[in-house]
């Protein structure tokens, strides 16, 4: 059976922290030109990579910039052979994750809006982003720090 070869590829953007790329990530060539028409100034790039090919997601939170205690919602992209499942955050260093459930809108292209986020407190949270490709499901994270 085929190994998984995840690698993670975030491009830090408005105070976001980076990952640094795993195994069979080859970051610029798989990220770029994903979700270029999004907002460059608060864009963030999460790709994994697998045998057989590469997934990237590219959102921004709308509106922008990340705010404690405001609602908002994300915008993005899957550019690659994966669909996106589901969208959450969370803060590891608190053991918590939001107070709201957010619902996911699915669009042509790839595209999508996942509403009804919110970051009730400052820190360090974890943007969570679910895709399955090839039968398989993973977690593509990003960090933001709030304040």
């Amino acid at each position: 059976m085929p190994a998984l070869l995840l690698g993670l590829v975030a491009t830090a953007l408005c105070g976001a922290s980076s990952a640094s790329a795993g195994p069979g990530a080859s970051g610029a060539a798989r990220t770029e030109g994903c979700g270029a028409e999004l907002d460059a100034a608060h864009r963030l790039v999460a790709t994994a990579a697998w045998q057989e090919g590469a997934a990237t997601v590219a959102f921004v939170p709308d509106p922008a910039p990340w705010a404690v205690g405001r609602h908002f919602s994300l915008r993005g992209v899957v550019c690659g052979p994966a669909r996106l499942l589901r969208v959450d955050a969370d803060m590891p260093a608190h053991r918590h994750g939001m107070n709201y459930r957010p619902t996911l809108q699915l669009q042509e292209g790839g595209r999508f809006t996942a509403q009804g986020l919110l970051l009730h407190m400052p820190g360090r949270w974890r943007i969570r982003l679910e895709v399955e490709a090839q039968g398989r499901r993973q977690w593509l994270e990003q960090t933001v720090d709030v304040k």
